[in-house]
Order: structure tokens, then C-alpha cells, then sequence
């Protein structure tokens, strides 16, 4: 059995697993924290989306908690004007650079861009920042699974979705910086890939990029 250590998270005194990441042991006791590329089986974390900032007592500046582990007694605090500025900062990138059709979206109400926006009372569409081109288009060629880039938040989890649990790899990263994007080698359509329409990519996608298709009937399309 993992050793217990206790820490205290915005004025709770909770117990957690030594070594495990803070993000984890938050969530597991209902108090939220952001969060888009952290996935509980993804080690090392990505730590990309920059939204998961607490600050702990004793520390200089916030830390991503999905990366800091939790030792005994640490006090944390996953509000304050610091983490709320990074977080708005971080979340106002993604936005502005995200195709922002909700009512259209297959995630609608279930996606956690919606869901950190209620949570921490900030904007979908951008107030600072000019909306950016959107990125690439909707990938229709598979028969079940569609993907929509402009959708796509660059979390990454696809990507290992792909790779350590449907043992493909048919996607990946490619180019860097505002170019970075979510795709096939060669840029080729996923049904010319080795994809075998798992729907691993669909499951674990936080924003409905990845997507099953719908029939005439309102039920999902089958192989």
C-alpha cells in the first residue's frame, strides 16, 4: 500500500498518495483545477496548456500542478491574483486560436474549454487578443471518425491515445510554433494512415476535435 501524506489545498486538509501529482490528488477530492493536456497515464506530463498554475506556500512563483508531486504538508492554493492571471492568459491563447462554433460542436456542453470558462468566470471568445486564421480543415475521409483542426487545442492527447493504447501512431506533431499542428505524415488523409478507427483518438479528446460521425438516424456510423 502507497504511503499517505497530508496536505491542504485551499484551506483542506486532505490525504494523498506520496509521489503523486497534485493535480490528481485535487481532482480525485472534487476541488478543480484547469487542465487540457495532463491525462493520469501520460507520464512524464506534457505540462503544454499552462493552466493547471497553483501556487504553494513556500514557493517563489506557481508551479503546473500536474507536474509537482505532493510531499507532506504542503499548503496550496489554487486561487490567487498570480494563478488567475496566468490561467486567463493561458486560456485567451487558446482561444484565439480555436474555431469557436459551439452549438455545432459534438462536445457542446461536455468540453472542458466550456467547462474552465464557467469554472473560472473567463470568456470563450477573446476580449484582448485578435482571433488568428483558423488552422487547417475538417478531415472527412474516414468512414466512423472525423477531425477538425480548427477545433484542436494541441494537447497531445491523441497522440498518445494513438501510439500506447491503440499501438498505431497514424498521428503525430508536426512544424513548430502558431504552425504546430496535429497530423498524419506527410499531411496525408487519416484514411490513407494506418488508423483502424478505434475511437481512442474520440475518447480521450477534451474538445471534440476528434469526433464519431452521426448517420440520418442519430446514431453513430459502424465499420
Amino acid at each position: 500500500m502507497s504511503e499517505q501524506v497530508t496536505i491542504t489545498i485551499d484551506g483542506r486538509e486532505l490525504s494523498a498518495r506520496r509521489g503523486e501529482k497534485l493535480l490528481w490528488a485535487a481532482l480525485r477530492n472534487e476541488i478543480y483545477i484547469p487542465h487540457l493536456c495532463a491525462w493520469p497515464e501520460i507520464e512524464p506530463p506534457e505540462a503544454s496548456c499552462r493552466l493547471c498554475y497553483v501556487e504553494i506556500e513556500g514557493r517563489e512563483r506557481p508551479v503546473t500542478s500536474c507536474t509537482e508531486p505532493v510531499i507532506e504538508g504542503m499548503v496550496v492554493h489554487t486561487r490567487s491574483p498570480r494563478v488567475d492571471r496566468l490561467v486567463a492568459s493561458a486560456f485567451e491563447l487558446i482561444m484565439s486560436d480555436h474555431h469557436l462554433n459551439c452549438a455545432k460542436c459534438p462536445q457542446h456542453k461536455r468540453c472542458e474549454l466550456q467547462k474552465i470558462a464557467r469554472e473560472r468566470r473567463l470568456r470563450l471568445r477573446p476580449s484582448r487578443l485578435t482571433a488568428l486564421p483558423r488552422r487547417g480543415e475538417r478531415d472527412d475521409s474516414l468512414k466512423t471518425i472525423y477531425f477538425d483542426s480548427g477545433r484542436c487545442v494541441l494537447c497531445g492527447r491523441c497522440i498518445w491515445a494513438c501510439r500506447e493504447l491503440a499501438r498505431v501512431g497514424a498521428i503525430g506533431f508536426s512544424r513548430r510554433g502558431y504552425k504546430q499542428a496535429v497530423t498524419t505524415f506527410g499531411d496525408l488523409p487519416l484514411a490513407e494512415t494506418a488508423c483502424t478507427e478505434c475511437g481512442e483518438c474520440v475518447e480521450i479528446c477534451p474538445v471534440g476535435a476528434f469526433s464519431y460521425k452521426i448517420n440520418a438516424g442519430g446514431e453513430r456510423e459502424s465499420l
